[in-house]
């Protein structure tokens, strides 16, 4: 097994664990970090197809790299937003579910008024 055809399993492989992750967590960070495995694997495919493809005699293109370098930058920006949408959630509602049976916590912070 060559290295590129490991580093694409891995690739599917995270692409799999984050699909999981994402469906089964129902909680919203760890929906984000699923979020962020299916990108990582995405990535690691698409430079292992650009490798593969450069293998195989096509002319050397650098695109692939830029927009992998690109994808990452905005999934940092993407993650870093979605992380403070969370923060804000949890502040307004004291709650980071986002089912609407939990009860919300009264802003006082439940110790209830005099």
């Amino acid at each position: 097994m060559s290295a590129a055809t490991l580093a694409g399993l891995v690739g599917a492989a995270l692409v799999g664990l984050g699909l999981y992750g994402l469906i089964v967590n129902p909680q919203p960070l760890r929906k984000v970090l699923a979020f962020n495995l299916i990108g990582s694997g995405v990535f690691l495919v698409f430079g292992i197809v650009a490798r593969r493809g450069a293998a195989a005699g096509f002319p050397f293109d650098p695109v692939p790299q830029a927009m992998v370098i690109t994808g990452i930058v905005v999934a940092f920006a993407a993650s870093a937003l979605a992380v403070a949408l969370i923060l804000r959630l949890q502040e307004e509602t004291g709650n980071v579910a986002l089912d609407s049976d939990v009860p919300a916590r009264p802003p006082d912070g439940g110790a209830g008024a005099p």
